[in-house]
């Protein structure tokens, strides 16, 4: 479904291969929080995706927890930004914003994506969905 979706809109995505379930499980384990089912699926149909010179649309299993630990583990972080621990980041500009889901008491309840702006550490609503996020994306509508 996200394959046909993301090559219809622009056919120089690079796709990974599929994530393994063990990949999916360890990023839930390491963040302890079940990532939303619709991350899920595009994660099994390909580990990544990258566009435009390489700007993660998608990243790997491997970049999302390493990615997310690291924001949430660095001391230097929590003198310049709000708390990441409500944030699942997932993809980015290639600018160094990024985009995530926002979690809630160790949950994620609803399928929005923000986008987190790294200059100002502003969280904004981007999109309604992984869907719509996508296509967003790639059609260069305004996150």
């Amino acid at each position: 479904m996200y394959r046909e979706l993301i090559t219809s809109l622009n056919d120089e995505c690079e796709f990974n291969a599929p994530a393994a379930f063990f990949e999916i499980l360890a990023v839930e384990e390491a963040l302890d929080i079940k990532l939303p089912d619709e991350l899920k699926a595009l994660l099994k149909e390909s580990n990544g995706i990258s566009y435009d010179y390489g700007t993660g649309l998608v990243w790997s299993t491997e970049q999302i927890k390493s990615a997310n630990l690291e924001f949430r583990n660095t001391p230097d972080f929590r003198d310049l930004y709000m708390p990441f621990d409500c944030l699942l980041f997932f993809g980015d500009l290639g600018n160094g914003d990024q985009f995530a889901y926002s979690i809630l008491n160790s949950e994620i309840r609803r399928k929005d994506i923000f986008e987190w702006n790294h200059e100002d550490d502003s969280r904004t609503w981007a999109a309604s969905n992984l869907y719509r996020y996508i296509e967003k994306m790639l059609k260069g509508d305004n996150i």
